[in-house]
């Protein structure tokens, strides 16, 4: 009886094992090409879960993150180790709201200038929603660098790739940058037109 709990216990953990490998599928030979993403744009939901550091010149920082997208919003959530100190951001239109829980709720109608002074360092979030996907935001000029492209004083280079279902290949490690700020993200699992939000 002993026997058969062990046996069941050990390929329960074997299919849980199995289960978890198949979230992140690297493949260290697949590379990032922006031409064989560019059926993203047409992407109407995606979001995904991972972990984000962010340098500036006088502060970092670093947080998990999940990330909801939607053609009428954003949802960022940010969250230290076991979901402490949590912080949501929506951002609808030109509207964005940081929620910091409890009854700490600020809106703004400026979003970047709010997101940068609430954060201590300017992040693009308008461009950031194309540029985790693996594209140039398609109203500014870009130039390719193999690894990823310029665009707007900001560089994207994606470091590794990932499979996700039979949708190709989706940014694994990226790094985003200019002169005072590095953004440094893992994504560890990517859901791509799920319109079931929390």
């Amino acid at each position: 009886m002993l026997r058969f709990k062990i046996e069941r216990l050990f390929i329960g953990c074997l299919i849980f094992l199995l289960s978890a490998c198949a979230v992140v599928q690297v493949e260290p030979d697949m590379h990032y090409s922006r031409a064989a993403m560019l059926h993203l744009y047409e992407l109407d939901h995606w979001s995904f879960e991972g972990r984000l550091a962010l340098t500036g010149q006088n502060d970092s920082w670093s947080a998990n993150i999940s990330w909801e997208h939607s053609p009428e919003s954003e949802r960022i959530r940010l969250s230290g180790p076991m979901g402490q100190g949590a912080v949501v951001i929506s951002l609808t239109g030109n509207v964005v709201t940081i929620d910091r829980g409890g009854d700490d709720v600020q809106s703004s109608t400026q979003p970047e200038e709010f997101i940068n002074q609430q954060l201590g360092m300017f992040v693009p979030v308008h461009s950031l929603r194309y540029w985790v996907v693996g594209l140039p935001e398609p109203s500014n000029s870009y130039t390719d660098i193999g690894v990823g492209f310029n665009q707007s004083g900001w560089l994207s280079e994606y470091k590794q790739m990932q499979l996700v279902n039979n949708d190709g290949a989706m940014p694994h490690k990226m790094t985003v940058m200019n002169n005072q700020v590095k953004l440094k993200l893992i994504i560890d699992r990517w859901v791509l037109n799920d319109t079931k939000t929390n």
